[in-house]
């Protein structure tokens, strides 16, 4: 493509000083390192240049620092697929994942790619040139802009700023103090304090058992129960096959046994949700003893992966219960008080430290304007073209895992699929790669299939699903499989223009 962008660069309404490059990938976490590395393997004539809003690599792993705070999922499969996690642990905590990210990055060059303190604005899309222009603020305030043929999304999909707070009334009359898990200062010690979480996702099963390891005692408050499922912090099959097998081979083992472990439970789950909810609260009970009621605390209102599993690494929530040093209770607050909480019901909890942990607000695009020659883009209103790429949106992709496995499972494969389509162009000399879909084919379906409560508060927001392939999302690693890795690039879906034909059509 090198000719390509000679061309690009003497013609078009190319914005004055703007680099161009052949991709630009927003964001530097998990995903986005994921992605330049799969370009530097795959594309390696490919020009990259990697912005990020913050100032270090690794994304949520880097911005979430409250106690405990961990994968949830297992590494062997939330791990890159072209750098296998050879650790013991299958459970890992987030100093070790940003560890792992940012050792990645560094193996691939990916590093010297970045652009930090690098927030975008806005990205328009201009069809004369066939590329997009970057508005870009830095974090001394001075604007940038940037150019490229191909603009990769991996900037998450929620607020880096701000978690979500819904508010209660009372809450300046605490005397103690209340934060959020995105926020937590760092000088924070709950030794000896009594803490209340109010939540009942991930987070705040993250949270508790390392807060009870201090402090005098924690409260999980939680509007309704949720379902929590012990497995072990190290896998002993892992270590087995690592012991035995050569060391590629026992991490490619490790890898596909949880994957077909996901999609059969998932699958179980789904298809007998009675005894996959049976099965939970057999497990949960054993874990907590018998002085106690798992039902009442983690028998859900919904069904199995109607929200994502929550895990307990080696049960650590539930030995927290069963030793007395954490508490579930079920409730809705009145108000807070000087103390604590007052709920509904009557019951009064005192603390010394509230923990908000209420969950995220979703913000595509890391908050950036979307412009298509001159058209704001809603992305809600589009339809996902294989969970990677947007309806009438040209040379665009986004990333976004699986809901009921692990993130990078298919953050990998999409990466690998922009990979062939962008070697396909250049084989073809095309310029401009656009999912084109059919009137009356879209559905209301939203992107992640969840009844999470920061899912359906930004239901506007997240772009929607077709009536059928390729306009579905999958949450089958192998059906994925199939499609990025083995499918025709043309396909009757993704409509392919070269230059000549673009200055034609504009």
């Amino acid at each position: 493509m090198p000719d390509l962008l000679a061309n690009e660069r003497a013609e078009g309404p190319l914005r004055a000083g703007a680099d161009l490059f052949d991709v630009v990938i927003v964001g530097a976490g998990l995903s986005g390192v994921g992605a330049a590395c799969h370009l530097r393997r795959k594309c390696p004539t490919k020009t990259i240049a990697v912005i990020e809003a913050r100032n270090a690599i690794g994304g949520t792993w880097d911005l979430f620092r409250y106690p405990g705070v961990r994968s949830d999922s297992d590494m062997s499969t939330f791990g890159y697929s072209f750098r296998p996690w050879d650790r013991p642990t299958a459970i890992a905590d987030g100093r070790s994942i940003v560890e792992y990210i940012r050792k990645t990055a560094q193996e691939f060059g990916v590093d010297r790619l970045v652009r930090f303190g690098h927030r975008l604005t806005r990205a328009a899309w201009d069809s004369r040139a066939s590329s997009w222009t970057l508005d870009i603020e830095r974090d001394d305030g001075a604007p940038v802009r940037l150019a490229c043929r191909f603009l990769y999304m991996c900037a998450g999909y929620y607020d880096y700023d701000h978690g979500y707070m819904p508010g209660w009334p009372g809450m300046e009359r605490f005397a103690g103090l209340i934060v959020h898990p995105q926020d937590w200062p760092a000088n924070l010690d709950c030794a000896g304090k009594r803490v209340i979480v109010i939540g009942s996702g991930a987070t705040a099963v993250t949270l508790i058992p390392a807060l009870a390891e201090t402090a005098a005692h924690v409260t999980m408050l939680q509007r309704s129960p949720t379902f929590v499922a012990a497995r072990p912090a190290e896998d002993p099959i892992a270590a087995w096959l690592l012991k035995n097998l050569p060391a590629h081979a026992a991490l490619a083992l490790t890898r596909w046994k949880n994957i077909a472990l996901q999609m059969y439970f998932y699958r179980l789950a789904r298809r007998k949700p009675e005894k996959a909810r049976a099965a939970l609260l057999k497990l949960a009970q054993g874990e907590v003893g018998a002085g106690f009621d798992a039902a009442a605390m983690f028998d859900a209102p919904y069904n199995p992966w109607d929200q994502r599993l929550c895990l307990a690494p080696d049960g650590d929530l539930f030995r927290a219960i069963r030793e007395g040093k954490a508490a579930v209770v079920n409730g809705e607050i009145e108000t807070f008080t000087e103390a604590g909480l007052a709920l509904r019901s009557g019951e009064r909890l005192e603390a010394d430290v509230i923990v908000t942990a209420t969950g995220l607000i979703v913000r595509l695009l890391g908050g950036a304007e979307l412009v298509v020659d001159g058209g704001i883009v809603e992305v809600g209103k589009r339809m996902t073209y294989k969970g990677v790429m947007l309806n009438g949106i040209p040379n665009f992709a986004f990333a976004i895992g699986y809901a009921n496995a692990s993130w990078t499972l298919k953050c990998d494969l999409s990466a690998e699929y922009i990979c062939r389509v962008l070697s396909h162009m250049d084989r073809r000399g095309y310029t401009v790669a656009t999912p084109e879909a059919k009137e009356g084919s879209i559905s209301e379906d939203p992107t992640l299939p969840l009844n999470s409560g920061y899912v359906q508060r930004a239901r506007a927001l997240l772009p929607k699903q077709g009536a059928k392939q390729p306009w579905r999302m999958n949450q089958n690693y192998a059906l994925d499989l199939l499609a990025f890795r083995f499918s025709a690039i043309e396909d009757g879906v993704l409509a392919f223009k070269r230059r000549a034909t673009a200055k034609a059509a504009a």
